[in-house]
């Protein structure tokens, strides 16, 4: 047995392990939403620090319309969000741990320091470009499917 190999198999295994679940499943730069028979596809960037939080979208003068922003809270709590500093309008999907889309603030307005509350606990608030979700139809209900989002748990257990 050789046993340098043996070691360097458990670590590898226990790097698997505490590898949490969402970064082995998939790629993370894609956010797909499911809306009744259709299904949109976002390339995101991921928010899921405190300072990444903060400063979002602040700042960018574009966003493509297949792109966007996903704050991540790790756990569902009421979130407000506010546009200062940031200079183009956006759409804030406001989703749940099972990836359930709560509520949809269209076409939050540039430099406005208004609060935008979630309106209920959720786990991720989803920015896309203003205007999109009404256009792509993406409304309450709908659902969001990320790697961050566990899969359903089996119903039969």
């Amino acid at each position: 047995m050789n046993s340098p190999r043996l070691v360097l198999s458990l670590v590898i295994a226990v790097a698997a392990f505490a590898t949490p679940a969402w970064a082995q499943d998939g790629d993370e730069t894609i956010a797909v939403i499911h809306s009744g028979d259709e299904s949109h596809s976002f390339t995101i960037e991921i928010a899921d620090d405190d300072a990444e939080r903060a400063r979002g979208l602040m700042f960018r003068e574009e966003l493509a319309p297949d792109a966007g922003m996903l704050f991540d809270f790790f756990d569902e709590r009421p979130v407000a969000f506010w546009m200062q500093n940031t200079l183009i309008p956006l759409d804030m999907i406001f989703i749940k741990s099972d990836g359930t889309i709560a509520r949809v603030h269209p076409e939050a307005v540039p430099m406005d320091r208004t609060s935008i509350p979630s309106g209920e606990p959720v786990r991720f608030v989803l920015e896309i470009p203003g205007g999109r979700a009404a256009e792509l139809g993406i409304d309450a209900g709908d659902r969001l499917e990320h790697p961050r989002i566990e899969a359903e748990p089996d119903a039969n257990r």
